[in-house]
């Protein structure tokens, strides 16, 4: 149930305000609040129907106002040449085509002194961590702005947890992890440029750490790209799997 977690987080994760999900017996298709925050996952049929299944894909996402979306293709999908399949079809490798689906079951190192790190408890450390992770991942000043717009709806509504680490008064890394039965499923974790390599993140791993082991999950489930990589691997996380990341770009006009 790891492996299947990990390899298709946003299939059992909680959704959002603005979120939407839609399961089929085939796959399912995850939306996020912003248009282009689209992902589909758990592909499960045979390798006949590949067009049936993206004609549906494109037709569900055309009828919310979006023309692209990743696919994103693990260890158990099928058919086993679903990789091969899309890529004949036009669809491309993601700027970070390949992934780890990573576990940690056991407690990982403490935090380095001088930095601490806990679950955000107020608005204004939920606005700062976000900033944080906006920095991180170069997200665009459109992105960034449709965002800070949503920011306290989502502080209020979002069941998604935050957990940030500060040093010298500061939060300077932040991770964003959603509850499961089966454990914390990790998102969205980065450290601002200015303070990597002071054992920032290490720290929200561990605080997420605390997290889902007072839950009574004890289980970190995330995916580790060619960056995220060398870090959770020191920090425990073990491979269960793997996912190719695929995009479809698509315009009005086509099938």
């Amino acid at each position: 149930m790891l492996r299947e977690i990990a390899e298709n987080p946003n299939s059992f994760g909680p959704l959002g305000p603005s979120d939407e999900r839609i399961e089929t017996g085939r796959f399912t298709l995850c939306m996020g609040s912003l248009l282009s925050s689209n992902t589909v996952q758990r592909q499960r049929f045979r390798a006949e129907e590949v067009d049936d299944v993206l004609d549906e894909v494109r037709s569900l996402l055309r009828a919310r106002g979006r023309n692209s979306t990743q696919w994103e293709v693990g260890s158990s999908a099928e058919p086993l040449d679903l990789v091969d399949l899309l890529l004949g079809r036009g669809l491309v490798h993601d700027s970070d085509p390949y992934a780890l689906a990573v576990v940690l079951t056991t407690e990982p190192p403490p935090p380095a002194p001088g930095v601490r790190a806990r679950r955000v408890e107020t608005f204004e450390e939920y606005a700062l961590a976000n900033a944080v992770q906006w920095e991180a991942f170069g997200s665009s000043p459109e992105e960034i702005a449709q965002r800070r717009a949503a920011l306290w709806d989502n502080w209020r509504e979002s069941p998604y947890v935050i957990h940030a680490a500060w040093i010298d008064g500061e939060i300077v890394s932040a991770g964003t992890c959603a509850p499961t039965e089966h454990g914390l499923l990790l998102y969205g974790g980065a450290t601002a440029p200015r303070a990597r390599g002071r054992g920032a993140y290490r720290a929200v791993i561990h605080a997420r750490w605390e997290e889902a082991v007072a839950r009574g999950t004890a289980a970190l489930i995330t995916q580790s790209g060619a960056m995220s990589r060398p870090i959770l691997e020191w920090l425990g996380f073990k491979p269960v799997g793997h996912v190719h990341m695929l995009l479809d770009r698509f315009g009005e006009g086509e099938r």
